[in-house]
């Protein structure tokens, strides 16, 4: 379990074939406690189990079905990387419960300055759009943040100075892709409404009539 709060961002130092997946080499900057091989580490919002560590680099596997589902297939040497460790049982829960399982990928519509802010869109499809609702949850390569606008293809978030300055989303470019994960309560919302209503469809109008939006 994760929270969407970035620890650091690190570095894709290597990237080896293993097996039908790949071996990933990550740095950054040392940790106030150790990395130990077995724990998870969220990689762009994708939870990994690490393999090696040291203390200023480790590697983690990324099976076929990672690749296949999230941006990690197409990074290369020298990407930055949002890291963050997973949540311990005594932790401050800030940001909102993430698991660290993407959903799917976005692509950057645009990415706007807005005063002392910056305005991020992102365009998705219609299997992710029903878990995206506004003022709820969102996590964008594994940054926890606010939906703001919900658009008839995509949705809009705001990054505030401080996540602009210590994630990778600064370094995102128009048409670029990025991991999605919709907030894991309303895909339980979600599942609930579909089974339980007639004909099994969710959609902005079932959700306000259910109370779930105002």
């Amino acid at each position: 379990m994760f929270t969407g709060l970035i620890q650091k961002v690190g570095t894709l130092a290597g990237v080896k074939a293993r097996g039908t997946g790949k071996c990933l080499t990550i740095r950054h900057d040392p940790w106030d406690s150790a990395l130990v091989p077995g724990e998870s580490v969220a990689v762009q919002g994708a939870c990994l189990t690490v393999t090696s560590a040291h203390a200023t680099e480790f590697a983690c596997d990324a099976l076929r079905e990672t690749l296949d589902k999230t941006t990690l297939g197409s990074r290369h040497a020298g990407a930055a990387l949002n890291l963050e460790r997973a949540l311990r049982a005594d932790d401050r829960l800030g940001g909102h419960m993430v698991s660290g399982h993407v959903d799917g990928t976005g692509t950057v519509a645009s990415l706007e300055r807005a005063g002392e802010d910056w305005v991020l869109e992102v365009g998705c499809g219609k299997d992710l759009l029903p878990g995206i609702v506004p003022k709820g949850s969102v996590t964008v390569d594994g940054v926890s943040l606010t939906v703001v606008e919900l658009r008839a293809g995509s949705f809009t978030v705001h990054l505030i100075p401080h996540t602009w300055a210590n994630t990778a989303l600064k370094g995102l470019k128009r048409g670029e892709p990025v991991n999605l994960e919709t907030d894991m309560i309303g895909k339980y919302v979600q599942r609930y409404l579909a089974a339980s209503m007639p004909g099994g469809g969710v959609t902005e109008e079932t959700l306000r009539k259910a109370g779930f939006l105002h």
